[in-house]
C-alpha cells in the first residue's frame, strides 16, 4: 500500500513539475522549479521591456471605435486611428497632422468637417483666437504656455485622457502641479473646445 502511494505521490510531483507556466497565451512546460523560476524572470522582464515600448493614446472624435489604444513608441496618428476602426464618413482626414509621432497618454481628437468649417469661419470672421485648446493641444505644444515644462505638460495630458477632457480652462487647477499661480500665467494662453 505504501509503495502504491509513494508511486502516486511521485507521479503527482512529476507532473507539478512538468506543469507549463503561462506566458502571454503560450504554454511553456519546464522540467524544474528553477527552470520555472527562470522562465517567470524572462517573462517578467519582456512585460516591462514591452511596456517601456508601448504608448498609450485616446482616440476620439470622427472614428469608428473611440477608446484607449496600446500602440509601439514611435508609432504615428494614422496608425492609432487605424486601430480604432479608421475615419468616419464625416471626418475631416485634414483637420489633423496624421504624420505626428504619437506620446504615452496623448488624446487624439479627429475632428469633423463641420468643425472644421466652423473654425475655418470664425477666423475669416476676424474672429481669430489664437489660444491653445486643452483637448487637443499635444504635450511639446503645451510646452510653449508660460511655467509649462514637460512634467506639467505630461500631467495636462494624462488628466484629459483619463476623464472626459477639459470641460473649462478653470478645470487645469485640478491638474498635479498646477494651482492659481500658474492658472493666472496661462489662463490667457488658454482655451477649452
Amino acid at each position: 500500500m505504501k509503495k502504491k502511494i509513494t508511486g502516486v505521490f511521485v507521479l503527482f510531483m512529476l507532473g507539478l513539475l512538468m506543469a507549463g507556466c503561462q506566458n502571454n497565451g503560450d504554454v511553456i512546460y519546464v522540467k524544474s522549479a528553477e527552470t520555472q523560476a527562470e522562465v517567470w524572470k524572462e517573462s517578467t522582464e519582456d512585460d516591462v521591456e514591452t511596456e517601456e515600448n508601448s504608448c498609450y493614446v485616446h482616440v476620439c472624435g470622427a472614428v469608428v471605435n473611440p477608446g484607449v489604444y496600446v500602440l509601439e513608441a514611435g508609432s504615428r496618428i494614422y496608425e492609432a486611428i487605424a486601430l480604432a476602426g479608421g475615419l468616419l464618413e464625416e471626418a475631416e482626414a485634414d483637420g489633423m497632422n496624421q504624420a505626428e509621432i504619437v506620446t504615452d497618454g496623448q488624446m487624439i481628437r479627429v475632428p469633423t468637417k463641420e468643425e472644421v468649417l466652423l473654425d475655418h469661419r470664425k477666423t475669416q470672421d476676424g474672429e481669430s483666437d489664437q489660444r491653445m485648446d486643452l483637448n487637443r493641444a499635444s504635450v511639446e505644444e503645451l510646452m510653449t504656455l508660460p511655467g509649462i515644462g514637460r512634467a506639467k505638460a505630461e500631467s495636462i495630458v494624462s488628466y484629459r485622457a483619463a476623464g472626459t477632457g477639459f470641460l473649462s480652462v478653470e478645470e487645469i487647477m485640478n491638474v498635479e502641479g498646477i494651482k492659481e499661480g500658474v492658472y493666472n500665467r496661462i489662463k490667457d494662453h488658454i482655451k477649452v473646445k
